[in-house]
């Protein structure tokens, strides 16, 4: 008699397998945590993170698409100074500013930020390199000051200006 199980699954010699055939896994910023970082940050933040991860995984077209979302969104929020600045007493462009952000974190992730999780998921599973987040979340928060501290001075110098100061 036989010493094989026959309700076993069959088998088959696949030692290769998983050796030689394995696409490397570079290493990647979580795209989830990048997309709630954004919540705090700006779209510009996980666009640009997740350009870095398109570029890793051998993506231009995606990694050019993220690049434009965060020029995009660092032009219209220097239009909002700009606005903020030319019509500092009005509340619609106080609303527009507070919701036109928001629509704009909605906007890019639904487009494409969404986008890169299933597309990591599905290329290396949960089995992939992490990046570390101080240096990213460092730049961010740098990147922040140095935009807050420029658009005081720009508020300063219109109003010095225009003799309101």
């Amino acid at each position: 008699m036989s010493q094989e199980n026959p309700y076993a699954p069959p088998t088959a010699a696949v030692a290769d397998i998983g050796t030689a055939t394995a696409a490397p896994r570079p290493p990647l910023w979580n795209p989830g945590a990048a997309a709630s970082w954004s919540l705090l940050l700006s779209p510009v933040f996980g666009a640009i993170l997740h350009m870095k991860n398109w570029q890793a995984m051998g993506e231009p077209e995606k990694a050019a698409t993220s690049k434009t979302w965060a020029i995009a969104t660092v032009v219209l929020f220097s239009i909002s100074v700009v606005l903020s600045v030319a019509l500092p007493d009005s509340k619609a462009v106080d609303l527009l500013s507070r919701l036109g952000g928001f629509a704009l974190l909605i906007a890019w992730y639904y487009a494409i930020g969404k986008s890169q999780s299933p597309a990591i998921l599905a290329r290396y599973g949960d089995n992939y390199p992490r990046k570390g987040w101080a240096k990213p979340l460092g730049l961010a928060l740098a990147a922040l000051l140095a935009f807050v501290v420029l658009a005081t001075l720009v508020g300063f110098a219109a109003a010095t200006l225009s003799g309101n100061a």
